[in-house]
């Protein structure tokens, strides 16, 4: 149980966020439009959780996607909502500003 439970909060083994964005990595941001508004990551997508069923299709599930918010809590519900419908490789990078501090 806890290994799910760190798994689904980003809190397994480590990643290297900036070698899968070097590698083709999508970032989608779950927050609202008007959090994206005040400050994202550069190249990420806005798909706010509770729009993510209609968006997701844009995606490219073939593609790794790392999933951000303000905290982490949002984006690992769109990790999981994202793994359960076919999406290959998942990872939730929690916090957008704690993820923008890994990519550099």
């Amino acid at each position: 149980m806890m290994d799910f439970l760190k798994n689904l909060f980003g809190m397994g083994p480590a990643v290297d966020y900036a070698a899968l964005v070097k590698g083709g990595a999508q970032i989608v941001d779950v927050r609202s439009e008007g959090e994206y508004r005040s400050g994202h990551i550069k190249g990420s997508v806005n798909y706010p959780l509770d729009r993510l069923p209609q968006l997701a299709a844009k995606l490219n599930k073939d593609q790794p996607v790392i999933t951000c918010c303000a905290s982490g809590m949002r984006s690992g519900s769109a990790k999981s909502w994202l793994t359960a419908n076919g999406f290959v490789e998942v990872h939730n990078g929690g916090g957008w500003t704690s993820l923008q501090s890994k990519l550099n």
